[in-house]
């Protein structure tokens, strides 16, 4: 195919004259921002920097190819790109650095993310979605390299689907697939799996993608040889180029310092992904880092005298000025004046973000130096407190961090005290933490009124007529009801398209709902886990099913680092509905019967997770989802597919409450909590253990995170006055972090009578077979000796001695 260079059409000398002199402005306020910001950091007000210095014209060029309605998952480098745009001043950049906690200030996050991370806002201040297609767009950063790909891809897989999705309204989200989703990386982050499985899928999918590598031949202090076979990622990624017979990327290279050169090869990705939705890889080669990797360290050290020369002929900046200068657009004197003009404008803007940055530290200082004066007149320990005062005083710029911490140590001196100066200070700093603590915490989950806690429970409906099914069937029928209600659904996965799952669940979807709603993918979780969060972003809403719980930890990072936390480190600016679907707990050995559900539930801080114990309780939990805008991870139970349960006659509508235990036996003596597949050995031994005389109350936790919001348990514990929680998660997991919600959290431990036990798996992974799945994980015999062991402890005469 042709893919030639396009040019625009003719202007006038003028009009190109501006448009050059705009573009370097752009770039020498960029540099001019890195220069001043890393200055910052060295001089303490800042606690750490990194600058996209060195990549300012590629960007430059990647602004000028980007439309309204396209998306930018890159990293922390594009700082002048979205200069270009409009979305990042030097105000801005300023109040990153110094981590200002007011949005208005600092829009990317708040004081969230350090600096060079950024985002555009998805959401109207009600929660509901702005006209995407209306503006230009950019996911939240993450930190770790490599970690934007996956995303990439289901944000250019979006435009695909729009494409050819039927019956969706796509009025907000795109113009008939019309959008490019443009990623960007450091040349040494292609080292990363998840740069070479997103290559592998896009080039799979044909999906309209544009992947900036950005190459200065270092990756932090590590030259390009230890990162790429033959030092050169197009050489190296050269298999993945298409040909007239088979579909594939679009390879294009080019040096980072020709302006030209640039803005045609921008012009020609933009056009091949946009219209044909094919990607495209552009390597930008001869780039430099001016002030090496970050803030933290100097590249005096690792780059020998030659290289650093190199650098310095041939910054991007100084050789598109040196054109400038050739090609007779201005003189020497003009952009000599233009240069100085931006170093003014530059520091004007970062004088001003320090002073608003300060601007309301200095009230509570005010006020907080007057309340400790007060109270160390009032008070014997006056010197000691004198001396807190003496301090805040001699820091004329402090943080929040060290108000809190001078009125929080003055008032351990006024311990025994009584008096109206200590109730002020004592109050003061209550309502500081109280006032302060939130801009650091809040938007972890949707706090609006559609959050998922607050979707109502619809019970299951059943007639005389009931039949009973295998559990699959249930899951099976309720998905179709799903799908034919919700056209913007979609599910994705190893197997979970022509074969409807490895457990029959989809069984037949596939055929009444089409491939592109019930998909197959290859083997790759991490790449599926980022085409889900991708489609999310733009109003899409995918299941991305994880074939077994185990094999989640090859998605963990993309969960963690980008899911989970999404709505929190973007200020509820931007949401992420995205279902991930898995089957896990009791099956045969180590890789396929995983309960490791302590690790998800520390990690995925920001995710519902969901662990039922049967199919309908499964469905149920999916139809709230779909109800509400927030990430979860549904565990379905591996060996309950085949299980009979009464078929619901209200599929598609009944919702199973997220937050809810349900307790699904009443008793006397003990309370046992557990979940999933192990709630079946609970309830048979509380079977067997009523044989013997014991009553034990029997709670089903539903849903891990978050736990038993209405606490429920503790409600039993203060009838049973004993507590044992069951899991199959090793000693330590989950079963802690539940009898810490109940201990703790709901004060259980006060109606105790009996100290509280856990019963989990033993530490290793479980063996194979059914002896290895016994001996590795709790059964009825485990639970039922344990709980006679703390009844007979309490009374040893109703209960003599087991064992």
């Amino acid at each position: 195919m042709d893919i030639s260079p396009k040019t625009s059409n003719d202007i006038s000398f003028d009009d190109f004259k501006t448009q050059i002199l705009s573009d370097y402005k752009i770039a020498v306020l960029s540099r001019t921002c890195s220069l001043l910001g890393r200055k910052e950091v060295l001089t303490g007000k800042a606690k750490f920097g990194i600058f996209g210095d060195g990549k300012e014209l590629p960007q430059l060029a990647m602004a000028k190819a980007f439309k309204n309605g396209d998306w930018r998952s890159g990293y922390y480098r594009d700082q002048t790109f979205m200069m270009a745009l409009g979305l990042l001043t030097p105000k801005d950049l300023f109040h990153s650095l110094y981590a200002t906690t007011d949005i208005e200030m600092e829009p990317m996050s708040a004081g969230r993310q350090m600096g060079g991370h950024y985002v555009t806002y998805s959401l109207n201040e009600d929660g509901s979605w702005k006209n995407l297609t209306q503006q230009k767009n950019s996911s939240a950063d993450i930190s770790c390299t490599a970690g934007q790909m996956p995303r990439l891809l289901g944000l250019a897989q979006a435009s695909k689907m729009y494409r050819k999705l039927k019956n969706v309204d796509a009025s907000k989200f795109s113009d008939n697939g019309n959008e490019v989703a443009w990623g960007t990386i450091g040349n040494a982050s292609t080292s990363e799996g998840m740069f070479l499985e997103t290559i592998n899928a896009a080039g799979v999918l044909q999906v309209p993608m544009v992947i900036s590598i950005w190459d200065d031949d270092y990756g932090i202090s590590v030259p390009a040889e230890y990162h790429a076979t033959k030092e050169d990622i197009s050489e190296m990624l050269a298999g993945f180029e298409r040909t007239s017979e088979k579909p594939g990327f679009e390879m294009l290279k080019v040096k980072g310092w020709d302006y030209t050169a640039l803005m045609h090869a921008y012009e020609n990705a933009s056009d091949i992904a946009r219209e044909e939705h094919v990607p495209v890889v552009i390597h930008v080669t001869e780039l430099t880092q001016p002030q090496g990797h970050s803030s933290s360290g100097s590249h005096e050290r690792y780059k020998s005298k030659e290289r650093l020369n190199w650098e310095r002929e041939n910054d991007c900046n100084k050789r598109f000025r040196e054109w400038i200068l050739e090609t007779g657009i201005t003189s020497e004197e003009e952009l000599s004046a233009l240069e100085k003009n931006i170093t003014k404008q530059v520091r004007l803007a970062k004088k001003e973000a320090w002073a608003e940055y300060l601007s309301t530290h200095g009230p509570h200082r005010k006020k907080l130096i007057a309340l400790l004066e007060a109270a160390a007149h009032k008070s014997p320990n006056k010197n000691f407190i004198s001396k807190i005062k003496n301090d805040l005083i001699a820091n004329e710029e402090p943080l929040k961090k060290e108000m809190a911490q001078a009125a929080r140590k003055a008032i351990r001196y006024l311990i025994g005290e009584a008096h109206p100066e200590k109730e002020e200070l004592v109050n003061w700093t209550k309502n500081f933490l109280l006032e302060t603590q939130p801009k650091y915490s809040a938007d972890l989950y949707n706090e609006g009124p559609n959050r998922a806690t607050n979707i109502p429970e619809v019970k299951p409906v059943y007639d005389d007529g009931t039949e009973d099914v295998d559990g699959r069937i249930i899951l099976r029928d309720n998905f179709e009801k799903l799908f034919e209600n919700n056209p913007n659904a979609l599910v994705f996965g190893e197997d979970t398209g022509n074969i409807g799952d490895v457990n029959q669940g989809l069984e037949g979807l596939q055929k009444k709902f089409g491939k592109d709603r019930i998909a197959d993918t290859g083997i790759r979780e991490t790449t599926i886990i980022g085409q889900g969060t991708g489609m999310a972003l733009r109003g899409l809403r995918p299941i991305a099913e994880i074939q077994y719980l185990d094999y989640i930890f090859y998605a963990l990072a993309t969960l963690t680092d980008d899911v989970a936390c999404l709505r929190y480190r973007t200020f509820g600016k931007q949401k992420v509905p995205l279902i991930v679907r898995t089957r896990g707990h009791r099956l045969e050995g180590i890789w396929h019967s995983g309960s490791p559900m302590g690790a998800l539930i520390h990690s995925l801080r920001g995710m519902y997770i969901l662990s039922p114990r049967n199919m309908t309780q499964a469905a149920g939990f999916y139809n709230t989802l779909m109800k509400t805008d927030e990430p979860a991870l549904v565990i379905e139970s591996l060996n309950g597919y085949r299980l009979k349960e009464k078929k619901p006659q209200n599929l598609g509508d009944f919702c199973t409450p997220i937050g809810k235990v349900e307790t699904v036996k009443s008793g006397t003596d003990i309370t046992l909590v557990s979940y999933g597949s192990t709630l079946r050995i609970v309830e048979q031994a509380a079977k067997e253990l009523l044989e013997v005389g014991i009553d034990a109350e029997v709670i089903d936790a539903q849903t891990l995170l978050p736990f038993d919001i209405y606490h429920d348990t503790v409600k039993s514990v203060e009838k049973t006055n004993r507590l044992v929680v069951i899991d199959e998660d090793v000693p330590g997991g989950c079963s802690a972090y539940i009898l810490t919600e109940i201990l703790e959290k709901q004060g259980a431990y006060q109606f105790l009578d009996s100290a509280p036990h856990t019963i989990s798996a033993k530490a290793h992974r479980p063996a194979y077979g059914s002896d290895g799945d016994y001996f590795s994980k709790p059964n009825t015999e485990d639970v039922f000796e344990k709980v006679y062991a703390i009844m007979h402890e309490s009374d040893p005469d109703s209960f003599p001695k087991l064992l």
